[in-house]
């Protein structure tokens, strides 16, 4: 994805010089005369650098800065200014400036300056990716688990599904596998680029572009977008509008009720709603409960260090006999929880506290 810079200057000739050098480098050059419109574009726009002069009219080059990073911490900035003093140089690391160039400006300084900003970007996505990576709560390989005709009907169809470029809805009740089922999604199509899950519930607005920032081109995950309000939405669907990439979202089947009530985007849902696919609730493919509860025995056993090796007939005939209105999310929690209270090697219906 092309670099986008945003250069904040009142001096004409010398903001159109910056724009023509860094252009010919390759990025993507945005330039405004004030801090009070350079605010406006951030909030607007995905900068991967800021570089702004310390003397504006109205508000500082420093004051802009400590605006930037109170709505946006992660945002790289790099300052201008005439007044070469130790103490100016301070003043703005301490705003939060990455680094500082002394004017009259040389263009090979800056053109190195910038570059070091933007690799100083780069670390921060693939940090971010990093974490996306470890906080996954779900693995691809339980879908070889699904027994049942209803899941292998679906994962059929996702496969069907995965070259297209069209975006996806998946819909299913609280604590069935929508994100795995987007990571299927993603794996089939064997692409390079990212799979980077959002979890609506907790996202503001600098979180979600700066999940933007690191899909770079790839799979954006919306889980619980009803989660939304709705200027998380206008945001979404700005980023969404400027930026190429598949997007899958995940809700509940509450989804027509919120359009209805007016607290989801027509708009929004129009884009997202590309193709549909429904997740069935696991009390209706009882046939996925033993698979799934003796793969969830293994990895927890492993985890805590535990001998537990399998269930016992009683106990899978409970797990069998209950509706699991919290699905394949609370059969996970149970057997977590009856695996660290079992004291030999087999999980007993005493370990589960089902009714």
């Amino acid at each position: 994805m092309d670099k986008r810079l945003l250069i904040v200057e009142d001096e004409e000739t010398l903001c159109e010089s910056l724009k023509r050098v860094l252009t010919k480098e390759g990025y993507i050059v945005d330039t405004v005369n004030n801090a009070e419109s350079a605010l406006t574009m951030q909030q607007e726009k995905s900068y991967d650098l800021i570089v702004t002069d310390i003397i504006l009219p109205g508000m500082t080059g420093i004051e802009l800065i400590r605006k930037i990073r109170e709505d946006n911490p992660e945002q790289i900035v790099v300052v201008m200014t005439a007044y070469a003093s130790l103490e100016t140089a301070v003043e703005a690391l301490r705003a939060g400036s990455y680094d500082y160039i002394v004017k009259p400006v040389m263009h090979e300084e800056v053109k190195q300056i910038v570059k070091n900003a933007i690799n100083q970007k780069v670390l921060q996505k693939e940090n971010l990716l990093l974490k996306c990576q470890l906080e996954n709560k779900y693995d691809i390989e339980t879908i070889s688990l699904y027994k049942s005709p209803a899941m292998r009907k679906l994962i059929d169809e996702i496969k069907g599904i995965a070259d297209s470029t069209a975006n996806l809805l998946v819909l299913g009740a609280a604590g069935t596998e929508k994100e795995l089922c987007a990571k299927l999604m993603h794996s089939i199509r064997k692409t390079q680029k990212p799979f980077v899950p959002i979890q609506c519930n907790t996202a503001d607005a600098n979180s979600i572009r700066q999940f933007f920032e690191a899909a770079d081109g790839g799979v954006i995950f919306l889980n619980d977008i009803l989660c939304l309000n709705a200027d998380l939405q206008v945001t979404l669907l700005a980023l969404m509008k400027e930026q190429d990439m598949r997007i899958i979202a995940a809700a509940d089947q509450d989804i027509e009720s919120a359009l209805q009530k007016g607290a989801f985007s027509r708009e929004l849902f129009q884009i997202i709603k590309g193709i549909t696919i429904r997740i069935p609730s696991l009390k209706i493919r009882k046939e996925d409960i033993g698979p799934l509860a003796n793969y969830f025995i293994q990895k927890y056993s492993e985890e805590f260090c535990r001998g537990v090796m399998s269930l016992d007939p009683g106990a899978l005939d409970v797990l069998n006999n209950y509706d699991w209105p919290g699905n394949v999310r609370e059969l996970q929690n149970v057997i977590e929880r009856a695996v660290l209270i079992c004291t030999g090697d087999t999980i007993k219906a005493e370990h589960l506290p089902l009714k």
